[in-house]
């Protein structure tokens, strides 16, 4: 039973950060590879604030306010830039971080990270880890909703139209600039509500958990459910933190068994981007 949850608490979380990243990859246009970096704030923030005494609360809604603002300083100078030289800069974003935390040893404890962190808690109550799943993926529906609504507002049209003509947007009187900007705060702040929980699920966060490869793992399950569609990465998310455990039940090998379920799991990435570019979700006119 336990595992069981535990593969529903990693696919909400990762659902959660995949909505976060497709507010700026599909709703935007903005390609970045740094969505580790604002899930790391939010898990770091979280370990350290409880240290000193801070409420689970408390802990991550600073968190979610100090990636906003991060977010913000990063993407201020960068956003009149897109395409593959905004990916450049989040790149850079992201490499920086990782080295930030396994140098910066008397803050972050570098590669020996953060031990110890509690399990969530609000208002007093501790969260069982079956309590703690039905959170986690309650609130990954809601944001999901939150987004749908958002889409359908004129913040959100403007979000679409910079996306597919911001040249056209622009001319028309819009402050482009203002609703990046307000994207990838609002896209950072979700990241890292999701990098809290992900801390006090984990009870133990290290660099690793927020390298690069988490960036191209949220990244791909955009691409893989459908950049735009919302319900998409969602669902992708489901998909590729299950497969992998799902591959685990092939009758082979002890020597073979790992080398075998990571290219069949390799195949079906390549055959899904091949056939269906667009994503699972994705209109094939896009």
């Amino acid at each position: 039973m336990d595992y069981v949850l535990h593969l529903i608490t990693m696919a909400a979380l990762f659902g959660i950060l995949a909505l976060s990243l497709d507010i700026l990859v599909g709703l935007v246009g903005l390609m970045s590879l740094a969505s580790a970096v604002f899930f790391g704030i939010g898990a770091y923030s979280t370990g350290l604030l409880m240290q000193q005494g801070y409420s689970p609360l408390m802990a991550q809604l600073v968190g979610m306010l100090i990636a906003a603002f991060a977010s913000m300083v990063i993407a201020f100078p960068a956003i009149r830039i897109k395409g593959i030289y905004f990916v450049i800069v989040t790149i850079a974003v992201q490499m920086v971080f990782t080295v930030l935390l396994q140098n910066w040893q008397g803050v972050t404890g570098g590669d020996a990270g953060i031990p110890g962190i509690k399990p969530y808690a609000l208002f007093g109550y501790e969260f069982n880890r079956a309590e703690f799943a039905v959170l986690t993926v309650s609130l990954a529906i809601l944001i999901l909703i939150f987004l749908k609504r958002l889409v359908a507002t004129p913040f959100g049209q403007l979000l679409l139209a910079t996306r597919d003509d911001e040249l056209g947007a622009a001319s028309l009187g819009k402050n482009v600039a203002r609703a990046k900007l307000t994207a990838v705060a609002l896209s950072s702040a979700i990241a890292a509500g999701a990098g809290s929980f992900f801390a006090h699920y984990s009870a133990y966060i290290d660099p690793l958990s927020f390298d690069i490869g988490v960036s191209i793992f949220a990244l791909l399950i955009v691409m893989f459910g459908g950049a735009g569609t919302l319900i998409g990465p969602l669902v992708a998310a489901v998909i590729l933190c299950y497969l992998p455990e799902l591959l685990k039940f092939l009758p082979l090998s002890p020597t073979t068994a790992a080398p075998a379920r990571q290219l069949v799991y390799s195949l079906l990435l390549v055959l899904v981007v091949y056939f269906r570019p667009q994503g699972l979700f994705g209109s094939s006119h896009r």
